[in-house]
């Protein structure tokens, strides 16, 4: 490995090179420790003119805690710290980076055009709650036709619980599950699986417990922004600039994950040229081999194409964008949420082929919920650059109970929906245990200090107060261990009953979406969809023969009984017959109906439904 992390603790043949920028310091020393964390060695650093404090100490190596000492006073964690054995207030400990990776040679990651992603969290993906359990997991995802997992984010967080967002130490996998060496066992795992590892982190800002970067700078924060969480981190200043550009590339590099998700990027504010987000992605392929895919992707609110847009035409240069138009309109269809944001969102069958023909819903719309216009023109952008999902952490855990979509619609309309979604164009997420339409909820839950998480109990259920038909006190608290398990998937379930056939359902859906030639060319060019019947939408895939094209009608709700001929999308190709190849509502899935029922040029029902009809010769 060339390339090596810049500041932090890095190690050498007989000793470990110190390096932090702190420009707020007059005086920065490292503080060994030993047992008990009793200081056995201080040895000061030196300082550049830039404002970062350099040094040789010998005699240690890997295993070693450290801290440092700021102006001969303050104990601080190091910012860039690998490992924080004893969570984020206490000492840092000396990480080898090096790992003997299986498959580096052979492995060179995902295109996006192949991406099934799987939204994990990997404290309550598994009863454990480690990287190490769910390894164990991984045949289980191949099985199910999953090529990536994403994890939420894993920089060490306050506590031995959280969802992630709240880390501070953004060079440091969790103790809680496993540190980093936990890490890095799964991502050598899951390539020889053929399973691609993409690491949510968050650059928007940090945890509001143990975050010590003020104590070295206070640069790392400016005013000129605010954000959700309060003064946004100041990108302008090169050497903030230079600790995130490390932090991604340092995924790529020391554990060699396929790509990034980044959080929240409407909030990463930058008014420098290029944008941090522009250059993020770029940085880190700069590291990496030729032909190693590297994917990245940004969740962000503002239907924005420049974020997909490649560098070379003056865009961010990332790789597909979080589109929550279509998970809105779907829950607006099927559950009536009319609330906040989906106050939005019609769900009505036309507003949902639009969004399929365009990428998003909202492309330059005044929305009502915030008043201003919302959202650029992406129709000329291919599918694969967009993620679709009908759940994942935010709409599940935002929710005041954290239930799932099959705790307000039936399992047909589910059905129909994960069918909508998976044989769909667009690049899919799934989140952990959606795939049996999983009983257990996902609920927000932390660890912080008593005075800040009886803030946060307070805040989460005064959030939901005024929801209709609901009394904020009964939010579950969040600091409550309770909260936390009540989150973990029960992988009991998955062969139970009707967990077992939606799973058998989805194993189906990714089985034809990675067989059909139809899903080969997932081109703008090459797909339409448009509203049929009341509530019906219909999907086609055009094939250069026109013999492999593919139609898919879903009805979402009600009466359905459509002639597809009597359709201009439905009509079949010329000298080809539609053969049906999958319905949602086979008995193997949980519904009434054998494939065998279904005719080949009509479809019926009594309630929603998915149908998937491939075209076949006639001679």
């Amino acid at each position: 490995m060339n390339w090596e992390l810049p500041i932090g603790a890095q190690l050498r043949e007989n000793g470990v090179r110190f390096r932090v920028w702190a420009e707020d310091a007059q005086r920065v020393d490292v503080a060994v420790l030993g047992a008990e964390n009793k200081e056995q060695s201080a040895h000061e650093l030196t300082r550049d003119g830039e404002g970062y404090f350099e040094g040789f100490v010998e005699g240690i190596g890997a295993g070693t805690r450290y801290m440092y000492r700021l102006n001969g006073d303050t104990l601080r964690p190091d910012p860039a710290s690998r490992y924080q054995p004893e969570g984020v207030h206490g000492p840092s400990e000396v990480v080898d980076p090096s790992f003997q990776w299986s498959h580096a040679s052979s492995w060179r990651g995902m295109p996006l055009e192949e991406l099934v992603i799987y939204e994990v969290h990997i404290g309550t993906a598994t009863p454990e709650g480690t990287f190490e359990a769910f390894v164990e997991k991984l045949p289980y995802l191949k099985s199910l036709g999953v090529n990536t997992i994403e994890i939420m984010p894993v920089a060490d967080f306050p506590g031995e619980r959280n969802w992630g967002y709240d880390g501070v130490d953004l060079f440091a996998p969790a103790n809680a599950y496993g540190g980093p060496e936990g890490l890095k066992r799964l991502v050598n795992a899951a390539h020889p699986q053929g399973i691609a590892v993409l690491q949510d982190v968050v650059y928007n800002h940090l945890g509001p417990d143990g975050n010590y970067m003020r104590d070295f700078s206070r640069a790392y924060f400016t005013d000129a922004h605010k954000t959700p969480w309060g003064d946004a981190l100041n990108y302008a200043n090169p050497h903030v600039r230079e600790f995130f550009l490390s932090n991604a590339v340092y995924w790529a590099q020391e554990y060699n994950v396929d790509g990034l998700r980044l959080d929240a990027t409407h909030s990463i504010l930058d008014d420098s040229d290029p944008h941090i987000l522009k250059e993020i992605p770029a940085r880190v392929r700069q590291t990496l081999p030729q032909g190693r895919h590297f994917i990245v992707t940004a969740e962000d609110e503002r239907n924005d194409v420049w974020l997909i847009t490649p560098s070379e035409e003056g865009g961010a240069g990332i790789d597909a964008v979080w589109a929550d138009d279509f998970h809105h309109e779907v829950r607006s269809a099927l559950a009536g949420d009319n609330e906040g944001y989906y106050i939005d969102y019609m769900g009505n069958a036309a507003d949902i082929a639009a969004t399929l023909n365009q990428g998003w819903f909202y492309k330059g719309q005044k929305s009502q919920f915030s008043g201003h216009r919302r959202g650029t023109d992406a129709s000329h952008v291919d599918p694969p650059h967009f993620v679709y999902c009908i759940q994942n952490h935010d709409q599940v855990g935002n929710r005041p109970l954290g239930d799932r979509l099959t705790e307000s619609i039936g399992l047909d309309a589910y059905r129909a929906a994960s069918a909508l979604l998976l044989l769909s164009p667009y690049t899919p997420l799934l989140f952990q245990g959606q795939e049996w339409a999983a009983g257990t909820p996902f609920l927000y839950f932390t660890h912080h200090n008593p005075e800040l998480g009886k803030l946060v109990t307070e805040g989460r259920r005064s959030e939901f107060a005024s929801f209709k038909g609901f009394h904020g006190e009964e939010v579950p608290d969040p600091q409550a261990m309770s909260t936390f398990m009540a989150s973990k998937l029960n992988w009991h379930e998955v062969e139970e009953g009707a967990h077992g056939q939606t799973l058998v359902l989805y194993r189906e859906l990714l089985r034809l979406r990675a067989t059909l030639p139809a899903f080969k060319g997932r081109r703008r060019a090459n797909f339409r969809s448009s509203q049929v019947g009341t509530n019906g939408i219909a999907m086609r895939y055009l094939t250069p023969t026109g013999s492999d094209d593919l139609l898919v009608i879903v009805n979402l709700r009600g009466d359905f009984d459509l002639e597809l001929a009597r359709n201009e999308i439905g009509s079949p190709p010329e000298g080809c017959r539609w053969q049906a190849v999958l319905s949602t509502e086979e008995s193997r899935f949980g519904g009434s109906q054998a494939l065998e029922e279904v005719e080949s040029g009509r479809v019926r029902a009594k309630g929603p439904i998915a149908v998937a009809f491939q075209a076949v010769r006639l001679w």
